[in-house]
C-alpha cells in the first residue's frame, strides 16, 4: 500500500514537471511568435536611455514618436534614466526649446529605469558607456542583453560612439545633438520598416 502511495506521488510529480515543460514551452513559441509578426507588421517597441532623463532620452523620444505617427510604424518609444533625483521631471528647457524650432514637441516626465522595460522593449539604445554598463548590469539574460547598444551604432556600427551630453552646456550644443539624434532615429525608422 506505501509502496502504491510513493508510487502515484512520483506520477503526480512527473505530470507536473511534464505539464510545466509544456507550458514553458507554449509560453516561447507565442514569444517568438509575436517577435516575428511585429517584424512583417512594422511593430517596435524602443526605450533610449542616459543619465539623468531630462536631455538626450527625451530627445530621442520625441523626434521616434512623431516620426514613428508619421510612418505607420506601431510600437512604443519612452525613454528612462538612473538619477532619482530627476524623477517626474519634465525635459530641459533647452530640449523643449530645440524641440520646437524643428517642430517637435517635446513632453513626458523622467523616470527611472526598470528591470521590466527588458521584457518590455525590443530595442533598448543608451546613450554613453556609463549608461550601457549601467543597464547591462541589469541584463541577466542573453535574451536581454542583446537588446541593448549604443545609439550612434545604428549610424556607424559597432564603434560605440557616445552622445554628447549638453546638460553643462549651452544651447548650440543641444542643437548639435538634436541633429546627431535625428539621423539616428531616420536610421531606427529604417530599420523598423525592414523586414529583415
Amino acid at each position: 500500500m506505501q509502496m502504491l502511495k510513493k508510487s502515484r506521488k512520483g506520477l503526480s510529480y512527473g505530470i507536473f514537471f511534464n505539464m510545466y515543460q509544456i507550458t514553458q514551452a507554449i509560453s516561447g513559441i507565442f514569444c517568438n511568435l509575436e517577435q516575428i509578426i511585429n517584424k512583417y507588421i512594422n511593430i517596435m517597441n524602443v526605450l533610449f536611455v542616459d543619465l539623468g532623463n531630462v536631455c538626450r532620452s527625451p530627445l530621442a523620444e520625441t523626434i521616434l514618436k512623431k516620426k514613428f505617427k508619421e510612418n505607420n510604424i506601431k510600437g512604443e518609444v519612452d525613454s528612462a534614466g538612473f538619477e532619482s533625483f530627476n524623477i517626474n521631471e519634465p525635459p530641459d528647457k533647452r530640449v523643449i526649446e530645440i524641440a520646437s524650432k524643428y517642430g517637435f514637441s517635446a513632453e513626458g516626465k523622467a523616470r527611472i529605469f526598470l528591470k521590466e522595460d527588458f521584457g518590455k522593449f525590443d530595442k533598448i539604445f543608451v546613450m554613453d558607456t556609463k549608461n550601457y554598463r549601467d543597464v547591462m548590469a541589469l541584463a541577466k539574460t542573453e535574451d536581454a542583453k542583446v537588446k541593448v547598444d549604443y545609439l550612434l551604432n545604428v549610424l556607424d556600427d559597432r564603434k560605440n560612439k557616445t552622445v554628447p551630453d549638453p546638460y553643462n552646456s549651452g544651447i548650440e550644443d543641444c542643437e548639435a545633438v538634436f541633429k546627431l539624434l535625428d539621423k539616428a532615429t531616420d536610421k531606427i525608422v529604417a530599420l523598423a520598416k525592414s523586414p529583415d
